[in-house]
């Protein structure tokens, strides 16, 4: 597996990861199948992951915040917005480690964005 694919398969994961916080936290478990999504935010997560895979801009981007084309749709994008709002802070308290690796991440972005 190349570079490009590992970093894809971890942006997927760390997407889910945060649908799967936001659903459980704002939909409750009913109707989910053992750490299952409602359906709406499995959509979500399927579109994320669709977008994901098709993204030029892999090699280059770290987050799709910080990436110059959005390849969402308006309704799609405002839905993700959602849960990044509501997911960022918490994952320090449920994931930590990607929590970290991602603001890790985000400051390398903002230096190189600076020089």
């Amino acid at each position: 597996m190349n570079k490009v694919e590992k970093k894809r398969q971890k942006e997927q994961y760390v997407v889910e990861e945060m649908i799967r916080l936001y659903c459980r936290k704002n939909h409750g478990k009913e109707g989910h199948a053992s750490g299952g999504m409602c359906p709406e935010c499995q959509k979500l997560a399927d579109y994320a992951k669709q977008r994901s895979q098709k993204c030029p801009f892999m090699e280059q981007k770290t987050f799709c915040a910080n990436c110059k084309a959005h390849c969402y749709k308006p309704e799609m994008r405002e839905k993700i917005r959602a849960v990044m709002r509501f997911s960022g802070p918490r994952m320090l308290l449920y994931h930590p480690i990607l929590a970290i690796w991602h603001l890790i991440c985000s400051m390398r972005e903002k230096r190189k964005a600076k020089a």
